[in-house]
């Protein structure tokens, strides 16, 4: 039989390739697809503006400052505390050693009568060899109840006063426990702020820093424009005075007869104020200055109050110690030692408070320009008063 032809077609070879094309179509399709709603889902932040940056640094450093005198007020609460609990305890530590005696004296009298038998004086008498002896020893037992009855009564003076003393110290310990935790909050906020605006400057560029450094050149330059007004004036106000009392004590020379010598001098710039303050605020004052310009140069560090580093209110505490006047540890409490003064009529030596939060302080030289230690990563140095809104200024002494 002849061999019949297959009429089968040949089987069509499949190519592996297109799977592979139609998975890569599909997963940019699926990419093309997803990348809008991607991009709406996390758009990019935009970045803030360099003087909104500034802004937020400047409002930080401030709640740090204002952060830093609420540390510094718990800080010298609770040493004046941690003292009142040591003294306490110390006198309730002597009160027991004095219970204690007490009580050494009451055991004696209790075990003299346990060793006498508690024999009632009638069978004593009628049992002793010598009734002269008994009456004498009778007199003695009766001092000895005496002594035994203000035994009695200090233990019960003794314990109840070591009782009111337990319940003052345990009291104090109380208050201490509850300053000492407001002394960590405020601690830990201080570092919490100074923390987020190092974060901030951080991430500027080179170029966002070179510019935030021309903000505060710009700042500074016009607060030394502001300061410079403010000398001039006094000084124009002191040449007024000077010509004023010159011509005072020549009329008075014309009154009472005499020539008048005209000898009069210039009171010199930026120093009077016509509130009849002496020379001796003067003198004190200038101790005050040369201990704020020999520390100009350290460094600021908040809670600090020397002798290597301060912040603003332990400069100014420090530099007013140098001159025999004690004050207060924070702005708060230094605003309201002394007597106010108008910043037209600031002196040498007083102290000038900014911020609505009064949370900064500096000591006035003269000529509208401070010393005084500004913010973390700064030090002392000399600035004009119009570097910061100004909230007020006090004279010490």
């Amino acid at each position: 039989m002849p061999v019949l032809a297959s009429h089968r077609k040949p089987r069509a070879k499949v190519r592996t390739a297109s799977p592979a094309v139609g998975l890569t179509t599909a997963a940019l399709a699926s990419v093309t697809l997803l990348s809008p709603q991607s991009a709406t889902a996390a758009p990019a932040e935009p970045k803030p503006a360099i003087e909104e940056v500034r802004k937020k640094v400047d409002a930080l450093y401030r709640q740090a400052g204002a952060a830093t005198q609420e540390y510094n007020r718990a800080k010298a609460a609770s040493a004046s505390q941690q003292t009142k609990v040591d003294a306490l305890l110390s006198d309730v530590a002597k009160r027991t050693e004095k219970i204690n005696e007490a009580r050494r004296a009451l055991g004696s009298y209790a075990a003299a009568q346990y060793r006498s038998g508690g024999i009632t004086p009638t069978a004593t008498f009628f049992l002793a060899d010598d009734p002269q002896g008994y009456f004498d020893q009778s007199r003695l037992m009766d001092l000895a109840t005496e002594r035994q009855q203000r035994a009695v009564t200090e233990f019960g003076t003794q314990q109840a006063a070591a009782a009111k003393k337990r319940a003052e110290a345990a009291k104090s310990l109380e208050t201490l426990t509850g300053t000492q935790a407001t002394l960590a909050s405020s601690k830990k906020d201080v570092q919490t702020k100074l923390t987020e605006a190092r974060g901030l400057l951080s991430r500027l560029t080179a170029e966002e820093k070179a510019r935030l450094a021309e903000l505060e050149r710009e700042k500074e330059a016009e607060a030394k424009e502001k300061a410079a007004k403010l000398a001039a004036r006094q000084a124009a106000e002191a040449k007024e005075r000077a010509a004023a009392e010159e011509k005072a004590r020549e009329e008075a020379a014309d009154d009472s007869g005499g020539t008048g010598s005209g000898s009069g001098t210039d009171t010199g710039p930026g120093t009077g104020t016509g509130t009849g303050t002496g020379s001796g605020y003067a003198a004190k004052a200038e101790e005050v200055l040369a201990f704020a310009r020999a520390q100009i140069g350290k460094p600021y560090v908040w809670g600090a109050s020397g002798p290597s580093s301060y912040d603003c209110s332990g400069l100014t505490q420090a530099a007013w110690r140098a001159a025999g006047v004690t004050l207060p540890r924070t702005t708060w409490d230094q605003v309201e030692v002394g007597t106010r003064v108008a910043t037209s009529d600031l002196l040498p030596g007083d102290l000038v408070f900014f911020y609505d939060d009064i949370s900064h302080v500096g000591v006035y030289k003269g000529d509208g320009m401070m010393i005084h230690a500004p913010k973390p990563g700064a030090n002392v140095r000399e600035e004009s008063i119009y570097s910061m809104p100004i909230h007020g200024s006090v004279r010490p002494a």
